[in-house]
């Protein structure tokens, strides 16, 4: 049993400073780097890519809505097309950043994974963005979703993720940030059912009622207050389980 852990970097902003991306990268096997348009700039850009590839994880993008000032979780009205050139421009972007032009994976942010998890148009058209920078990038999609439907539908590679430390609704889509239960906040809590998630491929949603789902890659945040200390645990408890923790 094996799983990938990826974590949300270079989502500093000029001379604003976010996350703990350096510490946070020796626990991760794949990064999903801001590519400037909900997070991020040209410098962290390629300052991140840099520490990435000296911690040897997976490089990936994580291209967002054109929206800084709301950190690319407000919803926009934007067409497959428009996400289709958006993701395309920002992906190629980061791409140019790494020592052989290439990239591993790539990983919607915020407002956009969301949207895209339940419209299949702009599900496809994220993916037809990123195919048309490379084919064999490996799309990260929420588990069960339309962005996963849609990767398969045009044989663009795909990870099952799910979330170390966000509830679940019944329909396997994640508790929306605005409602108070959409974080787990217990750090022990977290760890525990992060570890039966991949035991068990399934987990509890907040009515009790249980989601199948299969995952590759678990998702851990590295912008809070405790986020090297939980990804330490989380790490841990995986090899505890006999559960390998690798890229995909």
């Amino acid at each position: 049993m094996k799983i990938d852990l990826n974590c949300d970097l270079g989502e500093s902003f000029g001379r604003y400073t976010l996350g703990l991306d350096a510490e946070v990268l020796p626990y991760v096997t794949s990064a999903n780097i801001a590519c400037g348009f909900h997070a991020g700039d040209p410098t962290v850009m390629a300052a991140t890519v840099v520490l990435a590839e000296k911690n040897q994880v997976a490089l990936g993008a994580h291209p967002g809505l054109p929206d800084l000032v709301g950190f690319g979780r407000r919803k926009m009205q934007i067409t497959p097309a428009q996400a289709q050139a958006d993701v395309q421009y920002q992906v190629g972007a980061l791409a140019a950043f790494s020592k052989n032009g290439k990239l591993h994976h790539v990983k919607p942010h915020g407002a956009l994974y969301n949207m895209a998890a339940q419209d299949y148009e702009l599900a496809r058209g994220i993916c037809l963005g990123i195919k048309a920078v490379d084919p064999t990038l490996i799309l990260v999609g929420l588990a069960n979703s339309q962005l996963i439907k849609a990767a398969q539908d045009i044989e663009l590679p795909c990870a099952q993720e799910v979330f170390a430390d966000r509830n679940y609704l019944a329909d396997g889509s994640l508790v929306p940030r605005s409602q108070p239960n959409a974080l787990i906040t217990d750090e022990q809590t977290a760890v525990d059912r992060t570890v039966k998630m991949i035991q068990t491929q399934s987990v509890t949603a907040i009515d009790g009622q249980q989601v199948a789902l299969k995952p590759d890659t678990v998702c851990v945040h590295g912008d809070g207050a405790k986020a090297v200390a939980f990804v330490q645990k989380i790490h841990a408890a995986l090899l505890a389980a006999d559960i390998e923790v690798t890229a995909l």
